[in-house]
């Protein structure tokens, strides 16, 4: 029930349809013979697609989640990784027969690079597909790592979560970590701080290794966005993360709003 409510919530509060509806309701508002009602709406939606989709808006939303865990040292020794979902499509890869890719594959590329570099260390995929007739998004993620020369025996697949908290109650049980261990958790810098939230609520103490950066500092704070929908993309990912946030640590999932190093 959480899942599916969550779903829809999530639809309605992304920030590009958001204001799509209020325009559309804007309009049918127009059509009804009702414009002291409707242009309103309609002009809101205007504003509203330029402000998001042209000012610095979502590099300034972003920054503020991608500077929060910044990248460290990795240790000399480290007992395992968790790599989240989120990297590749479930469904083009049924529908075509071919792998899709989206902006948070470098998850993927760094885990070939941290398996080759801690040959000892254990991988562990997690991530279901949140649709009973889809492949699950770790097992698309063990076939890509395999053709980078990863060997399919040192990867555990966790195909039962479907929204991070599950990610991490279900990679506490396939990794069961000991105190004295060493994990790394690759996820996407603007995630990093919903996914670390979710394992301290587990008790999992992991390392952040954040990847996938979509700003570059603070001179995209300087810069109109190269197109609309660039700017509505950023504004659009931040507001997931952060009505994450905020929607886990109501419902109790997690124990910390804003959590940081």
């Amino acid at each position: 029930m959480f899942f599916m409510l969550s779903k829809g919530l999530a639809f309605i509060l992304t920030p590009s349809n958001f204001v799509i509806l209020i325009g559309l309701f804007g309009l049918v508002l127009v059509l009804l013979r009702w414009p002291k009602s409707g242009w309103p709406l309609l002009i809101m939606r205007i504003l509203g697609v330029a402000l998001a989709g042209l000012s610095p808006l979502g590099p300034v939303l972003l920054m503020t989640l991608e500077d929060r865990f910044p990248k460290q040292e990795v240790p000399p020794i480290i007992t395992g990784i968790v790599m989240l979902g989120g990297a590749v499509d479930i469904h083009v890869p049924q529908a075509r027969g071919s792998e899709a890719w989206n902006d948070q594959a470098e998850r993927i590329t760094a885990v070939a690079e941290l398996a080759n570099r801690f040959p000892a260390a254990r991988i562990i995929l997690s991530g279901g597909s949140g649709h009973p007739d889809a492949i699950s998004e770790s097992s698309i993620a063990k076939q890509a790592l395999a053709a980078m020369g990863v060997p399919k025996g040192r990867m555990e697949l966790e195909t039962r979560s479907r929204n991070t908290c599950e990610n991490a109650s279900e990679s506490v049980i396939t990794a069961k970590p000991k105190p004295s261990e060493v994990w790394l958790l690759v996820t996407s810098a603007s995630h990093m701080l919903r996914a670390i939230a979710c394992f301290r609520a587990t008790n999992f103490l992991i390392t952040p290794f954040p990847v996938d950066y979509h700003t570059r500092g603070k001179e995209d704070l300087r810069r109109m966005q190269e197109s609309v929908a660039e700017g509505l993309a950023h504004v659009d990912i931040a507001a997931h993360e952060w009505t994450g946030l905020i929607t886990y640590r109501l419902t109790g999932l997690t124990h910390e709003l804003f959590p940081g190093p």
